[in-house]
């Protein structure tokens, strides 16, 4: 049934994670491939290598795929060391093919690039390897994935074509050693390690899975909790019901239950969210059924009263009628969407709140961008090319495409290996551009020094947390009739104190001012090559306009004509409104801008800094 509202204290119960990501163990051994795998959000650590340690005690076949491993390693190809050993062309079958029926492992899975993502998920989605240049038809394979993602907030995260395919969603980054300690103390085997299934459990659990039964209420409250949580994509509902049929064969129940579903919502639904589910409109039309009025007692009273046993007869109208005990599907969706809500992190909340308001074209303002380099950066895979200028030949890959052509070239054993042009690559690598935060802040009003206060104790954890990855600050001040550069672009956090500690407050809000000017600043650092970002920290009450003059209405279609400017120049942008009560002025400019809109009435520099990192994150 419908379960409560729930508590900030819920999300970080370490109790209901691990055990969540104990009972996933389970859904492998008994489903490996059913719902597509585990994507597992952890670091390094003991929290992971315990999950790991339990997961290779499974029993069930485990591949490992680094990623480092070229496409005819992974679909099958030639055999480069027995080919050159005997001179005759040797081919090996691929890593997924060797891992039919079992499950692949995928370390550093956030790293892997699109080549090898693609034919991956391809393989993960059809149940084969898709034919190569020698293997004319596809090789039927099966398999389930557990995806290891390592990264950073700031980092993008697994590609979203082979996430969209995992089933479950884990994230233990919060987990301690003592919290599982504590949470699993007294389990049976050490450290509560012991969970795969006896063969006879796995027996009668695998001869439930095909048993168990779902019927129409169930499928319209996961598609409609999924909508109401922003998950656009059909296939999340249909791995989100194979996940909950799993957790009813491993409880040996023939039908589902809201134990069931509630597992499904917290770990498929839950981490996939996109906004904040909408509350229901109220049905002003609707009304209570009024009770009927009793009937009135008869005007004649001489009539004879009635007897006991007729009274006896009136008032025992005998047992009710059974009434339908099973939930509906309005019940079912709303327990889900309380059990996904329940399970989100603590930051979550900001982030739903952000990404409601952000444009999906904007992607050319994503903090990290990667572009294609020559000389250095990440190695990606080498590609056919003529060497020469700032490319280098890849030595490796030309040997391996000049291999199995030598007894054609060859009219007699030289002992040479011929190569032509033809076989020649070259070695690519990835360099990840810089991004510069253009923060605009407005000094304007009473409240402007707590602004400031605050704004200043954020940019000073932003630079603190960006110097590794190369990112700088600019921060532009609007107060009174004009904006100010008041800091350009730089990395120095003594240079950011000392130009905020002399900024005053007070005056009118020239928001328009303040937008030309990032603007203006946007395209001259996107001439350098660094990706720009704005964040306005304002409550969008604009009331001077581009020449400088009073006038709300002439300044407030100045700001918005300045914001569809930033909207068409593809950027990202944040807007923390620090107005008392969120503002429909604050919001209308987000929107007319492509920003995302977080209401922050108290300024509090560690949540913005949050915010911030969210948004020049490529995953925000």
């Amino acid at each position: 049934m419908a379960r409560e509202s729930p508590t900030p204290a819920t999300p970080s119960d370490p109790l209901e994670r691990w055990n969540d990501a104990l009972t996933t163990l389970q859904l492998l051994q008994l489903d490996p491939h059913g719902f597509g795998g585990v994507c597992l959000h952890a670091p390094h650590g003991p929290v992971r290598e315990r999950w790991l340690q339990a997961l290779a005690g499974l029993g069930i076949g485990l591949v490992k795929v680094p990623g480092s491993v070229d496409s005819e390693r992974l679909l099958g190809g030639i055999d480069l060391a027995h080919t050159l050993q005997t001179g005759q062309l040797h081919l090996q079958a691929g890593l997924l093919q060797q891992a039919d029926q079992g499950l692949v492992c995928l370390p550093m899975a956030e790293r892997l690039s699109p080549a090898l993502l693609a034919p991956l998920a391809q393989a993960l989605e059809q149940g084969q390897v898709p034919p190569t240049r020698h293997s004319a038809a596809p090789t039927p394979t099966r398999f389930g994935v557990v995806a290891l993602d390592e990264s950073l907030p700031d980092e993008p995260g697994v590609g979203a074509a082979l996430a969209e395919r995992l089933g479950v969603w884990l994230d233990l980054n919060e987990l301690s050693p003592s919290d599982i300690h504590a949470a699993w103390q007294g389990d049976s085997g050490p450290d509560g390690l012991q969970i795969r299934l006896s063969p006879g459990a796995l027996a009668r659990a695998r001869m439930h899975l095909p048993q168990v039964q779902a019927n129409d209420e169930h499928m319209q409250a996961l598609c409609a909790a999924a909508l109401g949580l922003g998950i656009g994509s059909l296939r999340v509902p249909s791995l989100a019901l194979r996940v909950a049929c799993g957790h009813a064969a491993l409880n040996g129940r023939s039908t589902l239950d809201a134990d069931d579903l509630g597992f499904a919502a917290r770990c498929v639904l839950a981490p996939r969210a996109t906004q904040w589910p909408a509350e229901p409109a109220p049905q002003e039309d609707a009304s209570p059924p009024e009770p009927p009025e009793p009937p009135e007692p008869p005007e004649d009273s001489d009539a004879a009263p009635e007897s006991d046993t007729e009274k006896d007869n009136i008032q025992d109208p005998g047992p009710p009628p059974e009434q339908n005990t099973e939930p509906s599907a309005e019940d079912l969706q709303e327990m889900m969407v309380a059990a996904a809500l329940a399970s989100l992190p603590p930051h979550m909340l900001d982030a739903l709140m952000t990404r409601q308001g952000a444009a999906s074209h904007n992607t050319s303002g994503r903090s990290g961008q990667t572009r294609a380099g020559s000389q250095r950066g990440r190695p990606l895979p080498p590609r056919p090319g003529r060497p020469g200028g700032q490319a280098r030949l890849h030595v490796l890959a030309t040997l391996r495409a000049a291999a199995p052509k030598q007894r054609l070239r060859q009219s007699h054993n030289t002992g040479r290996v011929a190569i032509r042009a033809e076989d020649f690559h070259i070695q690519r690598y990835q360099q990840r551009a810089s991004s510069c935060l253009i923060l605009a802040l407005d000094a304007s009003g009473s409240a402007a020094l707590q602004r400031l206060a605050e704004a200043k104790g954020a940019v000073e954890l932003l630079l603190q947390q960006s110097y590794a990855r190369r990112d700088s600050v600019c921060i532009v001040a609007f107060r009174g009739a004009q904006a100010q550069l008041l800091l350009p672009m730089t990395r120095s956090l003594v240079r950011a104190k000392r130009a905020m500690t002399g900024l005053p407050g007070g005056g009118g809000t020239p928001l328009a001012l303040a937008l030309k000017m990032a603007h203006e600043q946007a395209a001259q650092l996107q001439r350098q090559g660094v990706t720009p970002i704005l964040v306005v920290l304002s409550d969008g009450r604009a009331n001077v306009t581009l020449q400088g003059l009073g006038g709300r209405a002439q300044a407030q279609t100045d700001a918005h004509s300045w914001g569809q400017q930033w909207r068409a120049s593809g950027h990202r942008a944040l807007w923390i409104d620090t107005s008392m009560h969120p503002d429909a002025q604050a919001q209308q400019l987000a929107a007319t801008m492509g920003a995302s809109y977080l209401p922050m009435p108290q300024v509090q520099s560690q949540r913005m800094a949050h915010a911030i990192e969210r948004v020049r994150s490529p995953q925000a």
